[in-house]
């Protein structure tokens, strides 16, 4: 491990991760391939050419999950893990978790309350089985709240990834001590947290399980390989550490395929590496397509259209495939997201990212403090 004395980990190297947009652009595109299957084959019982094509390259071909289901997730969760891990030992915890969490939630509380107006006027069905929200469920989506229900409450669907973000985050200031000092420590005592509570939910008798916590165990991996990936490219570890750190994240992924916590099938290990191995090669390259418009564009608002797609999907869909046909369907949806995205980004993200960095680093320039999401250079 990095010896405790050294200044190099509590100063943090900065990693210019160039080919972090193009990633996320790629992690928006299968994110929302994903849904769109989903729907269309698992929902309707319909098809589609490009699910076709799909199907035949990436899942039979390639051999990730069906649906693409958990390439999106896994990009940004990796990509969460590479450019957070600096900032947690750069930052107080007080301004990491201000900068992190303030800048997460205004655009999520738009999209959730935009959720409830749609189920209660009868134009969207909940994620969860449930008719309708009640006011306490809805108070309770605001803060994540329903997802820890028994039966969970689901509002908006996609948003559960927020609460994996939000427990690293919380991880990485309780063990910043251990980041500043053995850096390569903490995804190994992460992995281990999660195998814990994967087996005690396992075990426990179901009144005392929490369901919520096996699908967040099941998912950290993916983060800790960024965070992994991190502490190789700025040299706070040695390669060795950094061989265990990543068996200890395939243990937790067999672990969870073992006892059925994934819920898109048992490729996830193949589908993870397969996911690390692009991470990998994107995140430090310069090739030009990371710097074409359209990535740049669906990079930055790539935040905004993971949170009102699905809110968009189905009800666009059903109107106009009638007229338009299959394709002409997808395009609509798409056209509508976009416009609603860019929307969401520039009338509420980046207002709320300005107003909050001016109270919060007054000592700094603005134009610095935008969130990684919406920033105009990635750097871990």
């Amino acid at each position: 491990m990095t010896p405790a004395s050294s200044p190099g980990v509590e100063r943090a190297p900065r990693v210019e991760l160039t080919g972090a947009n193009l990633l996320r652009a790629i992690a928006v595109l299968a994110v929302i391939y994903s849904h769109i299957s989903f729907y269309l084959i698992d929902d309707l019982g319909d098809g589609w050419w490009l699910i076709d094509g799909v199907y035949a390259v990436f899942v039979e071909g390639l051999g990730l999950n069906q649906h693409l289901s958990f390439v999106g997730v896994a990009i940004f969760m990796m990509l969460t893990g590479a450019v957070i891990t600096r900032s947690a030992i750069r930052h107080a915890p007080g301004r990491f978790l201000v900068d992190r969490i303030g800048r997460l939630l205004p655009a999520f509380w738009v999209a959730i309350a935009a959720a409830i107006l749609l189920v209660r006027f009868g134009i969207n069905g909940m994620f969860s089985g449930q008719q309708g929200v009640s006011n306490v469920e809805a108070a309770l989506s605001f803060v994540l709240g329903g997802f820890f229900l028994k039966p969970e409450v689901a509002v908006l669907g996609v948003t559960w990834t927020l609460v994996v973000q939000v427990l690293f985050y919380v991880y990485c200031v309780a063990m910043r001590p251990v980041l500043r000092t053995r850096p390569v420590a903490v995804p190994l005592v992460g992995a281990a947290v999660c195998a814990l509570v994967l087996l005690y939910n396992l075990y426990a008798p179901h009144p005392y399980t929490v369901p919520m916590l096996s699908k967040v165990a099941a998912t950290l991996p993916a983060v800790f390989l960024g965070q992994l990936m991190y502490l190789w490219w700025a040299r706070l570890t040695t390669w060795r550490w950094i061989i265990v750190g990543v068996l200890a994240q395939i243990e937790v992924v067999r672990l969870a395929t073992d006892i059925r916590v994934y819920w898109a099938g048992d490729r996830y290990l193949w589908t993870i590496t397969a996911v690390t191995v692009l991470v990998v090669a994107l995140g430090r390259w310069r090739g030009s397509p990371t710097r074409w418009t359209v990535v740049r564009w669906t990079a930055t608002r790539s935040y905004a259209i993971y949170l009102v797609h699905t809110l968009i999907l189905y009800r666009v869909y059903e109107n106009a495939v009638g007229p338009l046909g299959r394709t002409g369907a997808v395009v609509a949806f798409l056209v509508v997201t976009a416009l609603v995205s860019e929307a969401l980004y520039r009338w509420v993200e980046v207002p709320a990212a300005r107003w909050l960095a001016q109270r919060t680093r007054r000592s700094e320039p603005v134009g610095g403090q935008v969130d990684d999401q919406v920033a105009s250079r990635d750097r871990a």
